[in-house]
């Protein structure tokens, strides 16, 4: 996917507020693209342009075929509905694409159970914890059978070891079902570790700063190493 030359505006108390201008980019398919940027850059706005709920004032998103098809969202809440229970909040989102219920029941178990919660899918959510429930939010998005994941700050707001637990969650299910997957986020180390590439944004209007690819393989990675450490001290400066 290409995001070419894109140009967006907001009226803001009467005069134009430029978020993006001329901003391009090419999103590799297949892999984890983090987009790490200062506090309202303009991180949510392009992932709004990319899943088309708003469109660009000037330029184009070119897409492949599969990534024009459906794609799933993952939000810092949850947003389940809370008269259904863990499995069928999971389970109905693939009813348009599998007909038959035993099939899609199955399914849901196989994406609850990868994501630690085999035991608790007759549970509503409010019977569920906060990280339990972005658990099934997770299970829901990869469940939802599109080519794409857009993922706005999902982990944040949470404790240090719930967020590192809710990314390891997300990798393992990622590892089985890779998608092209595109990540907002302002936490520097989370984006090391999980992304395959990782673009350093500047504040209004966005423009790259830097286009990292990290070649390390995720299971070998590590904070405390030199070659991240150095990473680390470059993203925050």
């Amino acid at each position: 996917m290409i995001l070419k030359n894109l140009s967006k505006r907001y009226l803001v108390s009467g005069e134009y507020l430029p978020v993006l201008d001329d901003f391009t980019l090419s999103i590799e398919p297949g892999t984890i693209t983090a987009l790490v940027g200062p506090s309202g850059c303009g991180k949510t706005t392009l992932l709004r342009l990319i899943g088309e709920l708003e469109q660009p004032d000037e330029g184009e998103l070119v897409k492949s075929v599969e990534e024009r098809g459906p794609l799933s969202y993952l939000f810092q809440e949850p947003r389940l509905l809370p008269w259904h229970s863990v499995l069928h909040n999971v389970e109905l989102v693939m009813r348009p694409w599998y007909p038959e219920k035993e099939e899609r029941i199955a399914r849901a178990r196989d994406f609850l159970t990868m994501v630690g919660l085999s035991d608790f899918t007759t549970f509503k959510p409010d019977q569920l914890s906060g990280g339990m429930r972005q658990r099934v939010a997770i299970a829901r998005a990869f469940a939802y059978p599109g080519h794409m994941l857009l993922l706005d700050e999902p982990f944040q707001s949470l404790d240090t070891n719930l967020r590192w637990a809710l990314v390891n969650a997300f990798l393992k299910l990622w590892n089985a079902e890779k998608r092209t997957t595109i990540y907002v986020t302002h936490d520097v180390p989370e984006a090391l570790l999980m992304a395959d590439t990782v673009i350093r944004l500047s504040s209004r209007p966005m423009r790259i700063l830097e286009n990292h690819t990290i070649g390390t393989p995720r299971e070998e990675r590590s904070l405390g190493s030199p070659e991240f450490l150095a990473l680390q001290a470059r993203f925050y400066t």
